[in-house]
C-alpha cells in the first residue's frame, strides 16, 4: 500500500514539474508574440556591420614582401605565398598569393602582424558558392575591393540592434540621420580630451 501511494505521490510531482516547464516555455513564447518583428530581406536589405567587422581579406599585391609574417601567424597555416629570390636586387618577388576561405576561420592575425599593412579586413560577408573549390582566392581575386552595403544601389542598407537608438526595434522606421546607440572611437577621444583641459 505503501509503495503505491509513494508512486501516486511521485507522478504528482513530475506532473506538476512538468507543468511548470511548459509554462516557462509558454512564458517565452508570449513574450516574443509582444515584440515587433526583427526581419531582413536579406538580398535587397542588409545590415550594415560593425566598425571591426571581420569579413573577407582584401591584398594588396604591389605592397607585399613575401616575408611570410601571415602563414606563421596563422593557426592553421592557410595563405600560400609563392616567391623567388631576385639576385640582383637581393629581394624576394612574389609570384603568387592565395586565401582559401572555405578553410578560413577570419581570425584576422594575417592583418595584425602584416608589417606593410597589405592585408586588411573588408565588410563582405557574402561569400557563398556552389563549389568548393571557388572560395579559394588568388591575388586577382582578393585584390578586388567589394561594395559597401552603403554604398550599393540594389541595397536597402539597415542598422543592427547595437546601434539602433535606445528603445527603438525596427530599423525600418529608422530615418537616416538618427543618432546611433553608444559613441564612435573619434568621439569618445574628443570628449576625453574636453574632461582634459
Amino acid at each position: 500500500m505503501l509503495k503505491f501511494l509513494k508512486q501516486i505521490g511521485d507522478y504528482a510531482k513530475e506532473s506538476v514539474q512538468a507543468a511548470r516547464y511548459i509554462g516557462q516555455g509558454l512564458a517565452v513564447t508570449f513574450d516574443h508574440m509582444q515584440r515587433r518583428p526583427i526581419t531582413v530581406q536579406y538580398p535587397y536589405e542588409r545590415l550594415i556591420p560593425s566598425e571591426r567587422f571581420r569579413g573577407r581579406i582584401h591584398f594588396e599585391f604591389d605592397k607585399c614582401i613575401a616575408c611570410e609574417v601571415c602563414v606563421r601567424v596563422c593557426p592553421i597555416n592557410l595563405p600560400v605565398v609563392d616567391w623567388e629570390f631576385d639576385k640582383p636586387s637581393k629581394k624576394k618577388k612574389l609570384n603568387h598569393y592565395s586565401i582559401d576561405f572555405g578553410v578560413c576561420i577570419f581570425c584576422g592575425n594575417c592583418v595584425e602582424y602584416c608589417p606593410t599593412n597589405c592585408l586588411s579586413m573588408t565588410e563582405e560577408y557574402d561569400l557563398c558558392t556552389y563549389d568548393r573549390h571557388e572560395l579559394n582566392y588568388d591575388n586577382v581575386a582578393l585584390g578586388r575591393l567589394p561594395y559597401k552595403v552603403t554604398q550599393d544601389p540594389m541595397v536597402t542598407p539597415l542598422r543592427e540592434l547595437v546601434y539602433l537608438p535606445k528603445g527603438v526595434l525596427d530599423p525600418h522606421d529608422l530615418p537616416a540621420d538618427a543618432k546611433r546607440a553608444g559613441m564612435l572611437p573619434e568621439e569618445i577621444v574628443k570628449q576625453e580630451e574636453q574632461t582634459a583641459q
